[in-house]
This record gives structure tokens, C-alpha cells and sequence, in this order.
């Protein structure tokens, strides 16, 4: 039986949990290069949890030059089952103010000078990301969010810009007109790797500011972000620890991702060499060595 570890990815501030008393950080390599920062693993009411600091600590690394399939191949090499990513957005609706959580189940793509695959070298995997997050690990979410007493919203759609700079009005505009509620640099491709390396995913949005849009809000600022980011953190700690407790109740042993690569590769067998089998055996070697 397959044991449900989970890990969160997510600023370095939602770390500093009073209870999580057993402390290691991992060194871990990767072939895609290095992680983000050391992992913490901890346990907390006997549960092994996993915390990557998607920046690093100290918030050194930028939206763009984030390692992003180092991250999941060494979540995955930990064992990691499901993530839950924990980000700051913009809002793009009246009804979603600073400090409100939204439990994303779509994502909107817009970046663009990022690596998006594992399967990018002579290996050809297409994975289905009709629905990106998963949804036993949304109904977690949803009840470790209404535990804490968070406002909240269940669903919505997460543009991805590529930043490190905030939107422009026109563009701030057009993502409304699509209908889409938050805006933020970091769930792609993270979620798409993750879908690649069968690893259930959901991604809870803090809402830190109202994107250029709002006229009140047209000079986003890094100050006044910080503040609300802070409150959300710490609302975040009480969900986190919530989450860490019931998660394993809305595993969902037929959730797609579980083994969503078994229909995904397209590559013939003869084609595949060894040094890319190798290179893939944390991401995919459940489905190459058969």
C-alpha cells in the first residue's frame, strides 16, 4: 500500500510552525540541477510533512528562475504524493479583497520562459491538464480553510504571468474580461510537472492586493503586499496544520494523476536510450522500466 506523504510549497515564512518540533533539511540533487532550498522535513502530530520554499529562504529567487522541475523531482524522490502549493495573488474581482483564500481549479498559462516538461528530450509525454488540481486535495483544503475560520472561495481561475513585474492596466483588464479571479507568477508550470510526475496537486491563493484594475489599487506596492502577506501567513500556519491532519481522509485512489502516464507517452520503446530513461526514472520510471 502506498504511503500518502505531503508536501507544501510555499513562502518561507509559513514554516515557522511552534509545533513542528523534529527538524531535518535535505540536501537533495536532481537532473534538472538543484531545489529551490534545502526541503524541511518534520513530523507534526506523528505525520511526516514536507516544506519547500518555492524562493528560498529569504526570498532570493525570482518567479522566472525558479527551478521548477528540480523542486517536483525532489519532492518526488522524498515520496511526496500531494502538494499544496500556498501563494500570494493579485484579485481580479471586487469580491475577492486582500486577506480572502481562494482553492484554484484552473489555471490560465501565460508565462513564457520557463522549462514546462520533463519530457523534452528524445522521451514524448503528453499528460491531460483538463483539470490541473486534484480534486480530493481540494476538498482537504476546503476543510482545513473552513477549520480555520478563513474567508474563503472554492474555485477559480489563476492567471500565471510571467513577471517579476506587475501587470499593466490593459492587461490587468483583458484577465477580467476572461473571467479569471486571481493573478500571480508561480503555479506554472509547477502544476503541470507535477501532473507529469503523477503527483496529486492543489493550490490554495492568498489574496494579498486587488490587481492595476482596481482604482484604488493602481500602484501595486511592495509595502503594503508585505503587510497583508504576513496575516495571510499566519492564517496559513492554522490551515497548514489542519490540512497535515486530514488530507490523508480525501485521498482519492482514483483520482487521474495516480497514474496518468500510463496513456501519456507516445515515444516507442526503441527510441527511448538509457541515459533518458535514467534521467526520467524519479519522474517516470514507474512506466519506462516495464
Amino acid at each position: 500500500m502506498t504511503t500518502n506523504k505531503l508536501a507544501i510549497i510555499g513562502g518561507s515564512g509559513l514554516y515557522d510552525v511552534e509545533e513542528l518540533k523534529e527538524r531535518e533539511l535535505l540536501d537533495l540533487q536532481t537532473p534538472w540541477g538543484k531545489p529551490s532550498d534545502q526541503i524541511l522535513k518534520t513530523k507534526y502530530n506523528s505525520k511526516e510533512v514536507y516544506f519547500l520554499p518555492r524562493h528560498g529562504r529569504g526570498h532570493f529567487v525570482s518567479p522566472s528562475e525558479i527551478n521548477f522541475r528540480a523542486n517536483i523531482d525532489a519532492l518526488k524522490q522524498l515520496g511526496v504524493t500531494d502538494i499544496v502549493s500556498v501563494s500570494a495573488v493579485g484579485s481580479l474581482k471586487e469580491n475577492l479583497p486582500p486577506g480572502k483564500f481562494v482553492i484554484v481549479d484552473q489555471f490560465i498559462d501565460r508565462t513564457f520562459a520557463r522549462k514546462k516538461t520533463f519530457f523534452d528530450d528524445e522521451i514524448v509525454a503528453h499528460v491531460s491538464m483538463a483539470h490541473p488540481t486534484s480534486n480530493g486535495l481540494m476538498n482537504a483544503c476546503e476543510q482545513a480553510i473552513k477549520k480555520s475560520n478563513i474567508d474563503y472561495q472554492r474555485n477559480g481561475t489563476y492567471v500565471v504571468m510571467e513577471g517579476p513585474q506587475f501587470s499593466t492596466l490593459a492587461e490587468s483588464n483583458l484577465y477580467r474580461s476572461w473571467k479569471a479571479d486571481v493573478i500571480g507568477m508561480t503555479n506554472m508550470p509547477e502544476a503541470k510537472l507535477a501532473r507529469e510526475a503523477e503527483i496529486r496537486y492543489a493550490s490554495v491563493s492568498m489574496v494579498t492586493d486587488f490587481d492595476c484594475w482596481h482604482p484604488d489599487h493602481e500602484n501595486v506596492d511592495v509595502q503594503q503586499v508585505i503587510k497583508v502577506l504576513l496575516g495571510n501567513a499566519e492564517k496559513a500556519k492554522i490551515m497548514i496544520k489542519n490540512l497535515i491532519d486530514n488530507f490523508e481522509s480525501y485521498v482519492d485512489p482514483n483520482d487521474p494523476t495516480n497514474n496518468c502516464l500510463d496513456v501519456a507517452i507516445i515515444t516507442a520503446p526503441e527510441k527511448r536510450t538509457k541515459k533518458t530513461i535514467d534521467k526520467l526514472k524519479t519522474i517516470a520510471g514507474r512506466v519506462l522500466s516495464k
